[in-house]
């Protein structure tokens, strides 16, 4: 063997690092921007964004016109009896709450407490049947006032299963300061009625719930004191006659 066999081959020279020793385009920058390049495609690039905002600024409305479109939007029940019922109810109930929470009673506590003020001793379920609610939501009631001790609860003699309620003695000065925070309240509700006005009202809001009674299956819900306050309004209603022609 030769000395000039003894030394290996020289390697290939090559002039652009980039290409492989087979010859094939592998320039790495520009595998970089061909790698980029969907990816630019996806974000997409300025130029091509820049109509589309502009042409999104120019038709979207004002915050001003869209405000003034909520401001003068009508309520979905605008032309309904019972939203505007829930309406008054809701701010009549929102009055007599803030003024019954100095006697630290709740909206809705103090018409029991007028109830037993009126009528003395109850059974729950004539309590019940009065204020027009499910002998269980009149139970409930009855329990959060006896245990601030308004109430108090005695079983029947004879017969435990028939529960009798009526208010003790700071029940009875709770009825009292109610009977005020009512009649303030009812004065703001009925202030642009007259007289007829408010015994037309009355009698028709009784009407109203006496149907919504029997559809919710709580007949036979109505008092005497009810049926003679009715009648009383039918006497007291002008009869309005048609003049002939």
């Amino acid at each position: 063997m030769s000395a000039a066999d003894e030394i290996p081959a020289a390697a290939p020279v090559i002039d652009n690092p980039g290409l492989p020793v087979n010859g094939k385009a592998k320039n790495r920058k520009d595998e970089r921007h061909a790698a980029d390049a969907p990816r630019a495609k996806r974000k997409g690039r300025p130029s091509e964004v820049a109509p589309i905002v502009e042409a999104s600024a120019v038709d979207a409305p004002s915050a001003k016109t869209a405000e003034t479109k909520r401001v003068g939007a009508k309520p979905p029940g605008a032309k309904s009896v019972g939203w505007a019922l829930v309406q008054a109810a809701r701010l009549h109930r929102a009055r007599i709450g803030d003024r019954l929470a100095t006697l630290d009673l709740f909206a809705g506590q103090e018409q029991v407490v007028q109830v037993l003020a009126a009528s003395g001793t109850m059974t729950m379920g004539d309590l019940a049947a009065t204020l027009r609610v499910r002998p269980p939501t009149a139970s409930k009631t009855i329990s959060r006032l006896a245990a601030l001790g308004f109430v108090e609860r005695r079983a029947e003699a004879g017969d435990g299963r028939i529960v009798r309620v009526r208010l003790t003695e700071a029940g009875l000065a709770k009825a009292e300061a109610i009977e005020g925070i009512w009649d303030a309240v009812e004065a703001e509700l009925l202030s642009g009625f007259d007289g007829k006005e408010r015994r037309r009202l009355r009698k028709l809001l009784r009407k109203a719930a006496k149907g919504l009674a029997e559809a919710g299956g709580l007949t036979g819900h109505e008092t005497e004191a009810d049926a003679e306050i009715e009648a009383d309004e039918d006497e007291t209603e002008p009869l309005v006659v048609a003049p002939a022609h």
